[in-house]
């Protein structure tokens, strides 16, 4: 499976790079784009991440999935872009996954992809996602996924890993993390 994910100026750099990570460790194919022409992106704490690509010259069909990094600013540059919105609601039409994590799972709620289902996000962004709100640190609810935050990066990756590639492919990727899934 391809899976696209945009990075915003003010992207949350952990949940970005540990989840680009975790997939490509899997073996699935990433592909990070840049909203603007230039593909040096500036996190949230002045890391700079060379995207793979700009949004513009993306084939999104290619894509079975998009995963939104968080980040306070990151995400109001999410929010702001109205393609991204619409990849959101294109994905999600076609029963694509959209997955989300932190503030970003916000676009989600306001993109109208998160009615009559369960998700998470960054506590203080609770209330944007209204009764769709549950308290847990990953929510996966048809082809929605959702995070509550950097310290979630990981189990986050590690579920991704799950729903694209299996759950064994998600065990043996945790096993060489150290980690528990």
């Amino acid at each position: 499976m391809n899976i696209f994910i945009p990075l915003a100026e003010g992207f949350e750099e952990l949940e970005a790079v540990t989840v680009i990570d975790i997939l490509r460790r899997a073996g699935l194919s990433v592909t990070t784009a840049s909203l603007t022409a230039d593909k040096l992106v500036s996190g949230a704490h002045g890391i700079v991440i060379q995207a793979d690509a700009v949004l513009d010259e993306l084939e999104l069909g290619e894509f079975g999935a998009v995963v939104l990094p968080g980040g306070g600013l990151g995400t109001e540059n999410l929010i702001k872009d109205q393609r991204i919105t619409q990849i959101v609601q294109g994905f999600n039409a076609e029963g694509k996954y959209v997955c989300a994590i932190c503030a970003a799972p916000t676009l989600l709620a306001e993109a109208g992809v998160l009615e009559g289902l369960k998700g998470t996000c960054y506590p203080s962004c609770a209330a944007a996602l209204g009764e769709s709100y549950a308290n847990a640190p990953v929510i996966a609810d048809g082809n929605i996924i959702t995070s509550q935050g950097p310290g979630t990066a990981m189990l986050f990756g590690l579920v991704l890993v799950h729903h694209f590639a299996g759950e064994e492919t998600a065990r043996k990727v945790a096993k060489a993390l150290l980690t528990k899934y």
